[in-house]
């Protein structure tokens, strides 16, 4: 499957939760099931928090109030997006044409096969 990556404007759309257009599906795939994927995940939840905290942080009152207002705003923000990260992304996967699963069961593939690899390396070093 070819990944076209999109421009950042549709990256920004597809970061508050908007489909991508039909050539943009392998890199939506990559996306969800790339080995840094709750890095990817990090970065679209940083897009996500990051205006609200802007708007908190402008408005009148104690510096330290509003920093306090957007430091438990983003805990909040990132806890709640990493609790929920799995669920997540297997929706933005379906939204953008894909089975719901497929995501799941393509990065359990992977650690599957990492496994293997670590195993296979264990055996041959200490089990001679």
């Amino acid at each position: 499957m070819e990944r076209v990556r999109p421009n950042p404007l549709l990256w920004i759309w597809y970061a508050f939760g908007g489909k991508l257009p039909a050539k943009h599906r392998g890199w939506v795939f990559h996306d969800i099931t790339a080995s840094t994927w709750m890095w990817r995940h990090a970065a679209r939840t940083t897009v996500l928090v990051t205006p609200l905290v802007l708007v908190w942080l402008l408005l009148p009152g104690p510096l330290g109030l509003r920093l306090a207002l957007c430091l438990m705003a983003a805990l909040v923000g990132y806890f709640y997006s990493f609790a929920y990260m799995d669920e997540s992304c297997e929706h933005r996967i379906a939204k953008n044409g894909f089975a719901y699963g497929a995501g799941r069961r393509q990065r359990a593939l992977a650690k599957e096969e990492a496994e293997a690899e670590i195993h296979a390396r264990y055996i041959a070093r200490y089990r001679r």
